[in-house]
């Protein structure tokens, strides 16, 4: 099955991915939620962007950003 994967850098940006973890939960739709730092677990970080499709994670270029 098919997911949103949502990528943060940090657990410092859970309040603004929240708000669209709302949205997907108001809407059903699958997703799952990773912390992984390119800087702390870049190897972490490229195995989960190595495996997302298999996994059944959809990525398409959605970025949030916390101001």
């Amino acid at each position: 099955m098919k997911k949103i994967g949502i990528v943060m850098g940090s657990d410092s940006d859970m309040p603004v991915v929240s708000k669209a973890i709302d949205i997907l939960k108001q809407f059903e739709v699958p997703y799952e939620v990773h912390i992984y730092s390119a800087h702390r677990t870049p190897a972490e970080a490229k195995e989960f962007s190595e495996k997302a499709r298999e996994n059944g994670n959809f990525f398409k270029n959605i970025f949030l950003k916390k101001a």
